[in-house]
């Protein structure tokens, strides 16, 4: 149930008195390690069902990403949900051109070598299995009511929280995705005919892993190799 907000003005502008749910220390160690634990279990997944998705799920998971915090609150990203059977196999024909290329004439040896062990290549049936295809893309600067140029800031590292976020719902949501980084990736903007201001971020196809799924056992690095305490 909504309870009525309490409200202040500070320096003219309205602030609601915000107060978080604590935890002792005992649960707050149980409910984090269970989330990694949870969370350890997400994978990218490469082979998708085209089993149908409700579309309130997909709202939900958006508004979802939509809450992380942006750069002057500008909240800098557009989410461009495709599910047009016609539309998806534009964005596979077009993907699978600049992957093409990317596998046979723009990565290194080293690069190639590293992508080996999770058996990856230029075909993408997933951009046309998937029942949902979520195109992020970011605002580099937005218009005004007049049509004026407004400035954005942090756009990358807003639109990157904002991603992170939205994989979190998917996987919450007992659905699976796979980030897909065509480069370059231009081509969907002209695809779904996005204005001037926005740029291609990340594309997410979302839904059900397929019926035979198997992805690559990989090994995530410990507590001690992703971070530095300093006591």
């Amino acid at each position: 149930m909504n309870q009525e907000k309490e409200t202040k003005l500070i320096d003219g502008y309205p602030y609601i008195k915000y107060a978080h749910v604590h935890y002792e220390p005992e649960e707050m160690i149980a409910r984090s390690g269970q989330f990694h634990e949870w969370m350890d279990t997400r994978r990218s997944v490469r082979e998708f069902s085209d089993k149908p998705v409700p579309k309130e799920v997909i709202d939900n998971i958006i508004l979802s990403a939509s809450t992380a915090p942006s750069g002057a609150h500008k909240q800098p990203w557009t989410f461009c949900v495709v599910s047009n059977a016609e539309m998806k196999t534009k964005i596979r024909e077009a993907a699978e051109k600049e992957e093409y290329e990317s596998y046979h004439n723009r990565m290194s040896e080293t690069w190639l070598k590293d992508l080996e062990p999770l058996g990856t290549d230029w075909n993408k049936p997933f951009l046309e299995t998937a029942p949902y295809l979520i195109i992020m893309f970011k605002k580099a600067y937005d218009f005004g009511p007049d049509g004026e140029k407004q400035n954005n800031y942090y756009v990358n590292e807003s639109v990157g929280i904002a991603a992170g976020m939205l994989i979190t719902a998917i996987h919450d949501a007992g659905l699976v995705t796979l980030t897909h980084t065509p480069s370059p990736m231009n081509f969907l903007a002209k695809i779904l005919d996005r204005p001037a201001n926005e740029r291609s971020f990340l594309l997410l196809p979302v839904g059900y892993e397929g019926e035979e799924n198997y992805v690559p056992d990989i090994q995530r690095k410990g507590i001690e190799d992703v971070a530095v305490f300093y006591d």
